[in-house]
């Protein structure tokens, strides 16, 4: 193995410590449901993730609140020397895969027959520290607010003498 492709798996490694990673296999909801509200909670804060979960009519919002409650344990667990109110962690990666699915058969009219898929579906949850950018970001746009916004300047479009024509000029 080469020296940069080690460093690199050794980088890798070192991440991969630090970063805490929860799954929820064979969810029996559909994965377009799930995906509703994982799309909520991507990129979002910890505290605030869970407030949406825990206020969000979905029935999806429940399992997904409970296996980021997991995650967060794991992070806990990885990182014993660190405490979780001092660290700004976020929801880093947020996957819902297509899982597999229970094929019936439902009777129809007429001696046919209609095909019911009951789908179900993988989630992957990784929670990582929030970026200093980020961090410094969510901090600044509260002093951005309060501070007044300036008036765009007008614009005044004024005749010049050239633009005058003679024969207007001696009326």
């Amino acid at each position: 193995m080469g020296a940069r492709k080690r460093l690199r798996a050794e980088k890798l490694k070192a991440e991969k410590r630090v970063t805490a990673i929860a799954s929820l296999r064979d969810c029996p909801t559909s994965p377009r449901k799930m995906r509703l509200v994982a799309d909520m909670i991507r990129g979002v804060e910890i505290n605030k993730a869970l407030g949406m979960l825990r206020y969000s009519k979905k029935e999806a919002s429940v399992r997904l609140e409970k296996l980021l409650r997991s995650a967060i344990a794991n992070w806990e667990a990885k990182n014993q020397g660190l405490s979780l109110e001092d660290t700004p962690l976020c929801v880093k990666t947020i996957a819902v895969d297509g899982g597999r699915q229970l094929k019936r058969i439902q009777a129809a009219p007429q001696g046919r027959a209609h095909r019911i898929r009951k789908r179900s579906n993988h989630v992957t949850i990784i929670v990582d520290r929030m970026a200093p950018a980020e961090t410094a970001a969510k901090t600044a746009a509260p002093a951005a607010e309060a501070a007044p916004k300036a008036a765009p300047a007008k614009k005044t479009t004024a005749k010049k003498a050239a633009d005058v024509k003679p024969e207007n000029a001696e009326n």
